[in-house]
């Protein structure tokens, strides 16, 4: 019997740095009798030689086209754009099960070349929970990038391009520096606090010395009255949090904004969510993804108000790679443990079943 075998791709978003897997992951993999292929990639946050060390066959640059269909292909964020047909199976993110725009042509792309997608978004337990995920780390990053843009605004300034950061402390030590030293005095309101992403935006906003009665924590008890919600124009920073399965009341209009004139507390919107696309988007005020390089994008507010930004980056974790990526990868590693068993294990079985109920809908979609 041949050996089980990943092949880990290079990322090709502009400034992602993170990775499926990590030389921790891949070492338990190759330990547990796996075959691990990794791209090269200057990219990526761990060096090549660091997979290398633990047993890993690196290989080309983006060679995963030309690799065996049998091999399943694993890696983080979508395929850049492209009528190519897909015969192998991907394990990715792939944004295109909640009627995002062109989600019928990326499963097209599975159609035509008979290829198979396990997105990771929707790998779960048996509750219903995914088995990982990068929200926590998503919003202490989008706490962060909110308040420095806050700060930017105080200084009259826009906020100029992100970088990572080494890790969680140097981020901290860079936002609190930005504010002046402290965030004491800044209030923020934080709408799906009970999850992981919430959590951690929370958690970044305690750290960088908010006050605890400054961070309002909201959760569906909070939200359930239905929105829009004047308690998000009386803070300085709002981050959306939640995971949008249906559609919901708008949180925060153009109207109520307009509204609001000078009076308006609010400054940055931080869409940690970036349902930019979805129809039942709950901040329907801007309508495009923000970058690390041009990570703001300004809301019409009516003339004479106060600006007000939003930032709708959606790999916000990749601002701290090295740790987001192990926490993912480690969280994943025991589904990746049953890949070899996937028609049978629960996880994977859920995985196809959707996958192949989506790619119906395409093919309907596409006129296939």
């Amino acid at each position: 019997m041949s050996r089980p075998t990943l092949w880990l791709r290079c990322e090709k978003k502009e400034f992602e740095r993170r990775a499926a897997l990590t030389p921790t992951t891949a070492r338990r993999l190759i330990d547990a009798g796996f075959d691990i292929y990794v791209e090269r990639d200057d990219q990526r946050i761990f060096d090549d030689a660091e997979y290398e060390a633990v047993g890993c066959k690196l290989v080309e640059n983006n060679s995963w086209p030309s690799a065996p269909r049998e091999i399943p292909i694993i890696g983080l964020k979508e395929l850049p754009l492209s009528d190519e047909p897909l015969p192998h199976t991907h394990i990715q993110f792939a944004h295109c099960y909640k009627n995002q725009a062109g989600w019928s042509s990326v499963l097209a792309r599975f159609f035509r070349g008979g290829g198979t997608l396990y997105d990771l978004e929707f790998l779960t337990d048996e509750s219903g929970r995914r088995v990982a995920a990068f929200g926590y780390h998503a919003g202490f990053a989008g706490a962060a990038a909110g308040a420095l843009a806050l700060a930017a605004k105080k200084r009259g300034e826009k906020l100029g391009q992100l970088e990572p950061y080494a890790n969680e402390d140097a981020m901290v030590h860079s936002v609190k520096q930005a504010l002046g030293g402290t965030g004491k005095g800044v209030k923020a309101l934080v709408i799906g606090a009970l999850g992981r992403c919430g959590r951690g935006a929370v958690d970044l906003f305690k750290k960088i010395g908010l006050e605890e009665a400054d961070i309002l924590k909201w959760d569906m008890a909070e939200t359930a009255k239905g929105g829009p919600f004047q308690e998000i124009l009386d803070v300085d920073i709002f981050v959306n949090c939640i995971y949008l399965s249906s559609p919901i009341p708008h949180f925060v209009t153009h109207e109520q904004i307009r509204a609001a004139g000078k009076g308006r507390g609010l400054s940055v919107i931080v869409d940690v969510s970036c349902d930019t696309t979805n129809p039942h988007n709950p901040i329907p005020v801007y309508n495009i993804n923000t970058t690390f390089s041009e990570p703001t994008v300004p809301v019409e507010v009516g003339p004479e108000n106060p600006p007000l930004s939003v930032i709708s980056i959606d790999h916000l974790p990749t601002l701290l790679p090295r740790e987001a990526s192990e926490q993912f990868s480690l969280d994943l590693l025991p589904s990746l443990l049953q890949l070899p068993n996937r028609q049978a294990a629960r996880v994977w079985t859920e995985a196809e079943k959707l996958f192949k109920e989506k790619l119906a809908l395409a093919v309907k979609a596409e006129g296939l």
